[in-house]
């Protein structure tokens, strides 16, 4: 059986997308789903976040000439210390780089890193904009039902397929950028649906008029595309264009007692309120699950929308979901007396992304 693709993406930055796709992973893990995370965004906050500064070291010093140039580092490499290099932990551009380039693809595939038992990474890397200018540069040929063009606008995909066949996972979740520049435009098409984390203001509420229109524009492309491309090479695509399974608002700062409903300052609550008359007037329905089912409120109702404070950057520090923290014995003497005073804010936010994840969940069924 093949995982669900989903993106996590608004064409805003700072709304806490890497907080709550990794939280959103772990959470699902919780829930007894297997998860990889593929971080594709190229500034790479998701692999930041989830493992060592040392580690993500280690994995890029030792793909640098691959990246550079695949064949020739390979010419230059003995069978045996390229398997050994396939044995271990890959970024996701090295991955990509055979069909950037126009080599043969990977005897094997590298194994992603387990982050947990059920929640796994192929981290990101800072050169991935190579391949996305390669994905620009290829955009004409798959009109022409170029094999290479064809090849490269959907390996992200068939990737995903590759490693849910190897490994057994239920979800793949594809990390982004904010931008609507080439490389998002294949990731957001290759998937089965979307999820936009708002903050309440201008800059989200215009985000989600920019994703309208781009999805607009883009599923014209690809239904030309379509009707141009044999059932062979059809078949590389998803069967349905993407669709929006919801919103929610995150990282907002909680105010209670103005006598709203989501405790939200006024002028934040306002704009929490155009979000969702912005999606019904700015995204096709035909782009989005029913919108009677995402445009009542946030997904997982509020359980998710108001800011942490702090706790994020202990999970980033000690890469752990922040409900683990409290029970950790990695946990610096410095940082005991903060965790260990607030475990009980520490522990409750287990519930609060499972509520979240239970919903995504029900949503990604539909799709």
């Amino acid at each position: 059986m093949k995982p669900s693709i989903v993106t996590i993406f608004n064409n805003k930055g700072g709304v806490g997308k890497t907080t709550l796709t990794y939280h959103l992973a772990h959470a699902l893990g919780e829930l007894g789903k297997k998860v990889l995370l593929i971080d594709l965004d190229p500034q790479c906050n998701l692999t930041i976040f989830s493992l060592p500064m040392e580690t993500i070291h280690d994995i890029w010093v030792a793909e640098d000439d691959f990246v550079d140039d695949f064949a020739a580092a390979r010419s230059k490499m003995s069978i045996a210390d390229f398997e050994t290099l396939l044995k271990q932990p890959r970024s996701i551009h090295f991955d990509l780089k055979p069909t950037e380039d126009g080599t043969a693809e990977l005897d094997f595939l590298p194994p992603p890193i387990a982050l947990n038992g059920r929640v796994h990474l192929i981290p990101g890397r800072l050169t991935l904009h190579l391949f996305e200018a390669k994905i620009g540069e290829r955009w004409s040929g798959i009109y022409q039902g170029d094999p290479l063009s064809i090849r490269t606008g959907t390996r992200v995909r068939q990737l995903a397929y590759e490693y849910a066949a190897l490994y057994g996972y239920d979800l793949v979740i594809f990390d982004t950028s904010p931008s609507l520049g080439a490389l998002n435009r294949h990731l957001l098409t290759l998937a089965d649906g979307f999820l936009i984390p708002c903050s309440p203001d201008l800059f989200s509420v215009y985000g989600i008029r920019n994703i309208g229109s781009a999805l607009h524009t883009w599923r014209k492309q690809f239904d030309s595309i379509f009707h141009l491309l044999s059932d062979v090479k059809r078949s590389q695509f998803p069967e349905k264009f993407v669709k929006l399974i919801g919103y929610t608002i995150y990282n907002a700062k909680r105010y209670s007692g103005l006598g709203n409903d989501l405790d939200l300052a006024t002028a934040h609550y306002n704009y929490a309120r155009q979000i969702p008359e912005t999606i019904a007037k700015f995204i096709d329905p035909e782009n989005a699950l029913p919108f009677s089912e995402i445009l009542s409120g946030s997904m997982g109702g509020n359980s998710v929308i108001h800011s942490h404070n702090t706790l994020p950057s202990m999970s980033q520090k000690y890469h752990l979901p922040m409900w683990l923290l409290p029970d950790s014995t990695a946990i610096e003497p410095g940082d005991r007396s903060t965790i260990g005073g607030n475990q009980g804010t520490y522990r409750a936010t287990k519930g609060a992304y499972t509520t979240f994840a239970s919903d995504f969940l029900l949503r990604v069924a539909k799709l």
